[in-house]
């Protein structure tokens, strides 16, 4: 009967894979953070706001 162990030794199966490589994070600008910022304000107040109106 097989078990949990056997699987370990296939190719097919790799837990960690030490050979991908990701890319770098972009750095962070101020300008980009403040379209986010207005971006969830407005998010925020559509999702609230328009409900309050309704009332």
């Amino acid at each position: 009967m097989a078990t949990m162990a056997d699987h370990h030794d296939h190719d097919y199966f790799k837990e960690f894979d030490y050979e991908r490589v990701t890319a770098p994070m972009p750095d962070v600008t101020s300008g980009s953070a403040t379209v986010g910022a207005v971006v969830a304000l407005v998010g925020l107040l559509v999702v609230f706001g328009v409900p309050l109106l309704l009332l």
